[in-house]
């Protein structure tokens, strides 16, 4: 079992020229299937989520907002996307593929979205293309229903998981653990229970070196049963948005590493893709596509 989460709707339709790289939510699963990583079996379509789910991390004001498309200009401008019904339905598949595939991880050890890490998301607002915040919630729905006691985030893309550090500031059964580069939005950084800030152009020795260091402690001190791994590629040197010097194969080899330590320690581990933007869409899909192949070969 390799589940991955995965709809159509993903790939959502945006004004030409807008620096999002949705293609890439199309374009990654017909990779996978193409060389053999995955197999259509592995893919599910999720439902929407429920509302009661969102509404455990989410403020009601703001998710009645989302769904009613009432959102003020400016909090609308701070998401990044047009609003409309069919991108609001789109989060909730999202939050519920990461939801359920949190689930099937307990038996299959890891899981995937195609989408999802969408770290900015705050309980009471939305920012940089992120508006609902699935690892968070998938979080809380698993605590909630008691199918674990303590999760640890890893969250491994160039920007901090500011929306998540908030969400689990005051929650000890969560501990947000965030490397990011330094100089990087959010230029108002929030306070993860870990943060690790990269100058410029740090290489993939200098990144290596130091999660091959921190995770393994993390793990050994907070022993959580669950972790949520955000595995964003925006930590290449390529990347527009990014400011470090990682390669191809520094970033693969950071995935390797996560899950090597998932395998050892026995945690289920559910992982959301988060950002990659880098000028050439191959690069963006070959980094992906190079997360899946390094838990191929580890699970």
């Amino acid at each position: 079992m390799f589940p991955i989460a995965f709809h159509p709707i993903y790939k959502h339709p945006l004004p030409e020229g807008h620096r999002f790289p949705m293609l890439k939510y199309d374009l990654l699963p017909q990779q996978l299937l193409h060389e053999g990583t995955a197999l259509k079996s592995d893919f599910f379509a999720p439902e929407t989520c429920d509302l009661s789910h969102i509404l455990a991390t989410h403020t009601k004001e703001y998710v009645d907002d989302l769904l009613k498309l009432t959102l003020n200009a400016k909090a609308a401008r701070k998401i990044g996307f047009p609003l409309s019904k069919e991108l609001v339905e789109r989060e909730l598949r999202i939050t519920q593929g990461t939801i359920i595939g949190a689930q099937k991880s307990f038996e299959s050890k890891v899981s995937f979205n195609i989408a999802g890490g969408t770290h900015h998301a705050y309980s009471n607002h939305g920012e940089a293309f992120c508006m609902l915040n699935d690892q968070a919630i998938a979080s809380k729905f698993l605590l909630d229903k008691k199918l674990v006691k303590k999760i640890l985030i890893i969250d491994l893309d160039v920007h901090q998981g500011n929306g998540t550090a908030e969400i689990f500031q005051n929650n000890s059964n969560v501990f947000t653990f965030s490397t990011h580069g330094k100089n990087n939005y959010p230029f108002k950084k929030e306070k993860s229970d870990l943060d690790i800030a990269f100058n410029d152009n740090t290489s993939d020795d200098e990144f290596l070196k130091t999660i091959s260091t921190v995770i393994p402690d993390l793990i050994e001190a907070q022993k959580p049963d669950f972790i949520f791994y955000l595995a964003g590629v925006d930590i290449l040197a390529s990347d527009k948005l990014g400011k470090l010097g990682c390669s191809l194969e520094g970033c693969k080899k950071r995935d390797q590493l996560v899950f090597e330590l998932c395998y050892k320690y026995e945690i289920p581990v559910q992982v959301s893709m988060g950002g990659g933007y880098s000028p050439e869409i191959k690069t963006i899909i070959e980094a992906h596509a190079n997360t899946y192949r390094a838990a191929k070969s580890v699970f």
